[in-house]
């Protein structure tokens, strides 16, 4: 099924769905596709997380009900999953920017999320520079954490931060940045930030061992400043909004997805030089 059928199909089940309680499990059945490539490629192509989507169309759907019907309020919060007048007035300021008690009284205007629809675009027209790789078995070692999917853009940065403020990066090199989502099937997956193992190295405390098992590996090289455009944020979505979906010959067949990052030292200007080099191995 194609990348565009898919998003279509889980679209549409969410909006046929919005009252009632969603699972990322479901609507990823529903759209035929696994959780872990389902959720990776709906926040790289639209911008933001399926559980934001959700809560946004929701809040919409929520604030026209308060102008268009008598309904109480506590009403309204429960249909759209909110257990009590507080959190569902503590969100609903948040993405309306006034309390539900203003909208009903009509001292002000309410802001609308519309659903998301699928439209042919053309893109393309670029260069991704990449290998197919049968690679061995191979161990690494690291320090692992778990996050959610909804907020792991956030908090992963905030582990390196961590990581490096504690010393544990004089005990390692911080080669990889290590996903994994093994039943691909979860809203959680684990994260390591790790280098390869060396058997005559004691293993430092806190730190875990992890086999990583033979795989037919998708290797994208990334040239230029760490987060600059076409750098690593721009090859992952790429991946998932264009390679893969365009792309027959290949599917994700398992839940690894893995960061390649070079010694920071031998570039001038660190990870901002312009030829710093950094793969991202699917």
């Amino acid at each position: 099924m194609e990348w565009s059928e898919s998003i279509s199909k889980a679209i549409n089940y969410i909006e046929s769905h919005i009252t009632e309680e969603l699972t990322i499990a479901d609507i990823a059945k529903h759209a035929v596709i696994s959780s872990y490539y389902f959720q990776k490629g709906f926040s790289m192509l639209c911008g933001f997380t399926v559980g934001e989507y959700i809560k946004k169309r929701r809040l919409t759907l929520a604030g026209s009900e308060l102008v268009s019907t008598d309904r109480k309020i506590i009403d309204i919060a429960l249909r759209y999953g909110y257990d009590s007048p507080d959190s569902f007035t503590k969100a609903f300021l948040r993405f309306h920017g006034v309390t539900p008690t203003a909208i009903r009284k009509r001292e002000a205007m309410i802001k609308s999320f519309a659903p998301l629809k699928i439209k042919l675009v053309l893109t393309g027209g670029y260069t991704m520079d990449y290998k197919i790789v049968q690679k061995a078995p191979f161990i690494v070692v690291g320090v692992s954490a778990t996050f959610r999917y909804e907020t792991a853009d956030n908090e992963i940065p905030k582990f390196w931060e961590e990581f490096n403020h504690s010393g544990k990066n004089t005990l390692i090199a911080s080669m990889y940045g290590v996903s994994i989502d093994k039943d691909m099937d979860g809203n959680e997956f684990e994260y390591l930030i790790a280098d390869n193992y060396n058997p005559l190295k004691e293993i430092p405390t806190d730190f875990v061992t992890h086999l990583v098992p033979e795989y037919t590996w998708a290797i994208f090289s990334c040239r230029g400043a760490f987060m600059d455009s076409g750098s690593l944020p721009d090859i992952h979505k790429k991946i998932f909004t264009e390679w893969l979906p365009q792309n027959r010959d290949y599917e994700i067949a398992a839940g690894y997805h893995i960061e390649m990052y070079s010694n920071h030292i031998d570039y001038a200007k660190g990870i901002e030089d312009e030829n710093y080099y950094s793969e991202v191995v699917n």
